[in-house]
């Protein structure tokens, strides 16, 4: 249990190098004018790192009484990482 947080916090942490790169990036939403979608956009990529690591500390404070509940939470994150990650992905292996 603790090896799969411990790894899973240092993926979050090494998709933290992109992450700057998209986040600065994700302000040219804002080159045609201010608009609610890309101010979703923005927003959305912009509140990864806290998300990370408010799960990350939860899934720490839950993963001796709730194991199962502890691994759902450390996963939320993933969102973030494979909903970005795969799109740039699949674009760079173009």
């Amino acid at each position: 249990m603790k090896t799969f947080l411990v790894v899973s916090q240092i993926i979050y942490l090494i998709c933290m190098i992109p992450w700057l790169f998209v986040w600065g990036i994700s302000f040219m939403a804002f080159d045609a004018g201010i608009s609610g979608e890309a101010i979703v956009l923005v927003s959305i990529i912009s509140v990864y790192p806290l998300v990370a690591i408010a799960c990350s500390l939860i899934a720490w404070i839950l993963h001796r009484r709730r194991t199962r509940t502890a691994v759902i939470i450390n996963l939320i994150p993933m969102v973030w990482v494979l909903g970005i990650g795969i799109p740039l992905l699949v674009i760079t292996l173009r």
